[in-house]
């Protein structure tokens, strides 16, 4: 049995959330062990790697790999849920793709416990940022079942990360 395009598309981009979202749950209940933040490091590492599989799924199966065609239906997709004629989404999208491939690649190579250790202000910025992708993916692009799933992922995000800023603080670092 062959696997269609679209379902392949889907099952890549909720792998790249629920994958990061194992990930925040991980980190937030890891409380700075090194050990478990490695699970973290490795389910951020699906993440990316899944949401780059998505993009290539949709520029396969929806584009015929046009970027012209991939911003087109961005703008469409845009003016239907804003009222605005704008493809620029699509951009968002490719610096999403860059700064998560890069936010992993220096993860693994500053090793397991670097992310605790880098300057606190770059991690509440990125993953803010990618926080609210993941809400504007999962809500307010999504319809139906798509966007009750995604309103508890935001949650369960959230929670997370009240809870990382939470241990932060009170820990002194």
């Amino acid at each position: 049995m062959m696997i269609s395009g679209e379902i392949l598309t889907r099952i890549t981009i909720w792998t790249s959330v629920a994958a990061y979202v194992i990930g925040c749950v991980v980190f937030a209940m890891s409380r700075g062990r090194i050990a478990l933040d490695r699970w973290t490091r490795l389910a951020w590492t699906i993440g990316c790697a899944a949401l780059v599989a998505h993009f290539a799924s949709a520029f396969h199966f929806y584009h015929s790999w046009s970027h012209a065609s991939a911003y087109a239906d961005t703008a469409r997709q845009t003016n239907e849920v804003f009222g605005i004629d704008w493809g620029g989404g699509l951009f968002v999208n490719y610096a999403v793709a860059l700064l998560w491939i890069s936010d992993v690649a220096w993860w693994w190579f500053a090793g397991a416990g670097a992310y605790r250790w880098r300057s606190w202000l770059v991690t509440l910025v990125w993953h803010a940022f990618l926080v609210f992708i993941i809400f504007n993916g999962t809500v307010v692009f999504a319809h139906g079942f798509g966007r009750w799933l995604g309103v508890v992922v935001c949650l369960i995000l959230c929670l997370s990360w009240v809870l990382v800023i939470r241990d932060r603080f009170h820990s002194g670092h």
